[in-house]
């Protein structure tokens, strides 16, 4: 049994428009779309800025109104149940956000921030609590000298892991990390995702990790779902994306990937030309009004939305 399974989900904003505020239409943020996630697992959810990746994150976790679909965990349904704030539900699924320098209360101490979800789910005393928080800033390498300074003190880096810090605090069975290392320098990247994979081990966390960046993915993911314009357009193991694409916009992806080779330049700026030219020649075979085809089984791992 899958510890999370999306069935279908969709989330839709009306556009309204006229004197009276009239609905005229929609804005399809993500359009029925399924996948499921096993304990323990990494499933990295790929695509471009505006494709959906985020708003079914905030779906799952109860931040955006669901349209329709079903979630369930532990082969539960908790559809109506998302949007409670106290529900067991809510103490199992966490998030790190993608912008460490709002995700985090300049006004509160990284004692208060990361104590939050302890003081909303746990009754400890001052001292246990104390304790507590002092364990989970040691888990991602922070002095307990740091509950005293507040977010500004420390670097984007260290933001970052105080977010995982509470993330973690409940020991949950998923964490939905939505771009968590973006805003990030590429050592920092480094450090924060070794932090992150060294807490799944320990804690045998699932992820849904969202990022734009496959380079990251790869390092990360065992199985990856390619998102365009709200669907999944690609869905597989790393070795299926990544050595055995079949999609046109997943084929454009891997060939955006940059490669330190100088000696590759001319051969990579080849590649991605005929990709650039292959996406723009059968971009209507792929799609129909602008909407991706169902996903066809490729294989048992192998799914990609094929005419």
């Amino acid at each position: 049994m899958a510890l999370l399974e999306v069935k279908n989900l969709k989330v839709w904003y009306p556009i309204k428009g006229g004197i009276l505020g009239r609905r005229v239409g929609w804005v399809k943020a993500v359009d029925d779309v399924t996948f499921s996630i096993e304990a323990g697992q990494t499933l990295g959810l790929v695509g471009e800025s505006g494709c959906g990746k985020s708003s079914t994150g905030k779906a799952i976790l109860g931040l955006a109104q669901i349209t329709s679909g079903e979630i369930l965990f532990e082969g539960e349904d908790i559809t109506r149940m998302v949007r409670h704030n106290r529900s067991p539900y809510r103490k199992s699924v966490q998030m790190i956000f993608q912008d460490v320098y709002s995700s985090l209360n300049p006004r509160k101490r990284v004692l208060d921030i990361v104590a939050e979800p302890l003081r909303n789910f746990e009754k400890l005393s001052k001292d246990e609590e104390i304790k507590r928080v002092e364990e989970l800033l040691a888990i991602v390498g922070m002095p307990p000298s740091a509950m005293a300074k507040y977010p500004f003190e420390f670097s984007g880096g260290q933001r970052q892991r105080i977010g995982v810090a509470r993330a973690i605090a409940l020991k949950p069975k998923l964490i939905i990390a939505d771009e968590p290392v973006s805003a990030l320098d590429l050592s920092v990247q480094a450090q924060v995702l070794n932090y992150l994979k060294d807490i799944q081990q320990e804690l045998n966390l699932a992820y849904l990790f969202i990022s734009h960046d496959l380079g990251v993915v790869r390092h990360m993911c065992e199985h990856l779902a390619i998102m365009h314009n709200s669907r999944f357009v690609e869905f597989g193991t790393r070795s299926d994306i990544y050595d055995n694409s079949q999609h046109i916009y997943t084929k454009r992806l891997i060939a955006a990937i940059p490669d330190i080779d100088p000696a590759k330049r001319e051969e990579n700026n080849q590649i991605r030309a005929a990709v650039a030219q292959e996406f723009e020649e059968a971009h209507d075979k792929y799609y129909q009004d602008g909407r991706a085809f169902d996903l066809k089984r490729l294989s048992d791992t192998h799914f990609a939305a094929l005419p």
